[in-house]
């Protein structure tokens, strides 16, 4: 007999659903990879671009926390460059909106073979891009993965959260991030120039982005599909069960198929719900709300910032290899996005963030002084650096990765694609506006830029303890209705009032 955990869900993962989610997540990594795999031969291709547009191109360092003497770059590959970088963004944040569509209208499963097909143009553009002008092939490349990524990043989360038993959900669904780092630190590693980011080798290096997708492509068929894609959607009920038996590796599906057939009740009361019903409805505007200040609060912590800074800030310090020491950071990524994982069904979803939010508050401060007062006291490079390595630690503790999954838990299945959509969205444009924004503003600000982060923290950290509710353990249907009883405060207070008016008539 199969043990079984307190909430009547399996006490372990079965093989399948653990092969399903690797599957899955195959996405994540080729997501990450793309985030991170441009800038390690930043220079090897700038050199190429100017051989490419026959300009004169001068060396530069990486980072200009220095603000060393270098001479400008030619203003043509400067602008090719930031659009290779740029594009990839700009591609997810459009693709990010016909998520839900792409969802409901394949399936979760069919979506994703089908934008394989994206991921792998766009790395054999960026791979053969010393066959043509690169500038060109790279940029559209890029923006091709762009797309592909803006599109996985909001299938992968809600093909995971769909499979995933209620008491696994929120583990499972870290791994997402768990691949977006991994991604992210597998292309810092080979993007060494003793590997693959040198001047002979780096079209491979990009190439090689579509290698995750080729991987997925062969495993896919030897997964189900969502059993609540199957029932809900499509009302195909012996399918789902089928589904629910091999994901589970029991026969005994009876609560989860009365789990769905309650939510699928629920959905039939109301229309199909589109964005702009999020929020113009009553019933959601409180839950997208959240999501969208969750991912928000992801993308405008900082993070991205910390990054930019850290091979400066360890240059600075007299780190001989400053690229090992931005890798290290890369590591504790990982690390601490795998410690989430055992975390995030132990101590909550709330509470992780609350904890990661205010501990890189307190980060944030703390590198602002340190940058403020390198120059005074050699030992504040040493505090920036510790800084670091905290910050990016408490961000994969807690918004790295609950972001990404909690906006599918907020949401039934009704209104979860039009949720996840918008809040991929939501994300991918945060990302870009940080990434075109943050030079200025650092421009402006110099060492107290991380200020405007401390205080962004500040308040995200106090909406989150106000505001964000506690999901673990829960049924995604017990999520939907816990917001709905916090609702009816309103008309309570109305029909409380038609009763005094109706006594005091009586009275008269």
């Amino acid at each position: 007999m199969e043990k079984r955990s307190q909430d009547g869900g399996p006490q372990k993962p079965s093989g399948l659903l653990l092969f399903s989610v690797f599957t899955a997540v195959l996405g994540s990594l080729q997501f990450g990879y793309g985030i991170g795999v441009i800038n390690a031969p930043q220079e090897v291709i700038e050199s190429h671009y100017a051989q490419v547009l026959h300009v004169a191109q001068n060396e530069t360092g990486a980072g200009n926390l220095t603000h060393g003497a270098n001479a400008p770059k030619d203003r043509q590959v400067v602008v090719y460059w930031t659009l290779s970088v740029a594009v990839f963004c700009i591609g997810g944040m459009f693709s990010s909106f016909f998520v839900g569509y792409l969802a409901d209208r394949l399936g979760r499963l069919k979506a994703m073979k089908v934008l394989n097909i994206l991921a792998i143009a766009g790395a054999l553009l960026m791979g053969l891009a010393k066959l043509g002008p690169a500038h060109i092939l790279i940029i559209a490349g890029r923006a091709i993965t762009g797309v592909y990524c803006g599109l996985l990043s909001g299938l992968v989360p809600m093909y995971v959260g769909e499979i995933s038993p209620t008491n696994l959900r929120g583990a499972l669904g870290t791994i997402h991030q768990l691949a977006i780092v991994t991604g992210i630190l597998l292309s810092q590693v080979i993007g060494l120039s003793s590997l693959l980011g040198n001047d002979r080798l780096w079209p491979l290096l990009l190439g090689l982005s579509g290698a995750p997708a080729i991987l997925q492509s062969l495993l896919l068929p030897f997964c189900p599909e969502s059993p609540r894609y199957l029932y809900i959607k499509l009302g195909r009920e012996e399918a789902a069960k089928k589904a629910l038996c091999r994901l589970l590796g029991s026969s005994d599906t009876e609560k989860q198929m009365a789990e769905m057939k309650k939510e699928k009740e629920e959905i039939e009361k109301v229309p199909k719900v589109s964005i702009s019903q999020l929020f113009c409805s009553p019933s959601y505007r409180q839950p997208i709300t959240v999501a969208l200040m969750l991912h928000i609060s992801q993308q405008f912590s900082g993070i991205n910032a910390i990054f930019y800074y850290s091979t400066a800030i360890f240059t600075q310090a007299g780190i001989s290899y400053p690229s090992y020491a931005t890798i290290g950071v890369g590591v504790v990524n990982t690390i601490f996005t795998v410690v989430s994982v055992f975390l995030v069904e132990h101590v909550g979803r709330r509470s992780l963030f609350i904890v990661g939010l205010a501990g890189m508050c307190v980060c944030a401060i703390l590198m602002t002084c340190g940058l403020a007062l390198q120059y005074t006291y050699t030992w504040m490079s040493y505090l920036s650096m510790s800084a670091i390595f905290i910050f990016v630690a408490f961000f994969e503790i807690g918004p790295g990765p609950i972001a990404w999954f909690i906006a599918a838990e907020l949401f039934s299945q009704g209104p979860r694609p039009a949720a996840v959509t918008i809040a991929g969205f939501c994300n991918w444009t945060c990302n870009f506006l940080v990434g075109m924004c943050f030079p200025y503003i650092e421009e402006l600000c110099g060492p107290y830029v991380f200020v405007i982060f401390a205080c962004l923290l500040l308040g995200f950290t106090l909406f989150t303890y106000f505001r964000v509710p506690e999901t673990k353990g829960k049924t995604f249907e017990q999520i939907a209705e816990g917001f709905r009883r916090k609702k009816p405060s309103s008309r309570q207070l109305k029909a409380s009032a038609t009763e005094l008016e109706h006594l005091g008539s009586t009275e008269a």
